[in-house]
């Protein structure tokens, strides 16, 4: 006879799929992989008919990151003007404390935003009142989504420049 997961079984492994999917890499490269070992006069680099150096994927990373974590957790949150509060001008980072400062805010905003799944209080399919639909599966989904377009860019990035593991 088979055994019917309950709601609860399946909201719990799904929080822990969406954890995963986040933290880890399973079909692609993560966030750390791709920024491993990146030399430091490579970060602001933009390769002839690119958009972005790979500093600005990263500060754009972190910010359309804390935005979603801030609107997922607060209900007065307001958003960086679209587009331009999402991208730094910059094409290099101002020093080395401003990456690594980038980098740990990500990594600070994604393990707070697993806090979020993590925490059975939370509804993941419940739409936020103060949004226009959106719920914290939804969130998170977007979280990784983005974040993934963004790491296979870097990646090509470091291809480019000679900077990619072989």
């Amino acid at each position: 006879m088979d055994t019917l997961f309950s709601v609860a079984d399946a909201t719990a492994a799904l929080r822990q799929q969406l954890v995963a999917l986040l933290t880890g890499s399973n079909a692609h490269q993560s966030f750390d992989d791709a920024i491993k070992n990146l030399p430091v006069d490579l970060r602001g680099v933009k390769p002839e008919k690119l958009p972005y150096s790979i500093w600005q994927l990263v500060d754009h990373i972190r910010i359309a990151q804390e935005d979603i974590l801030e609107f997922s957790r607060d209900s007065n949150y307001v958003s960086p003007p679209w587009p331009d509060g999402y991208w730094p001008k910059e094409t290099t980072p101002p020093d080395a404390t401003a990456w690594d400062t980038a980098v740990a805010k990500i990594r600070a905003d994604r393990d707070a935003f697993v806090a979020l799944l993590n925490d059975p209080e939370q509804d993941l399919y419940k739409p936020f009142a103060h949004g226009d639909g959106q719920n914290l599966l939804r969130e998170a989904l977007l979280i990784a989504d983005h974040t993934a377009y963004h790491v296979g860019e870097i990646i090509i990035i470091r291809r480019l420049l000679d900077a990619w593991p072989a």
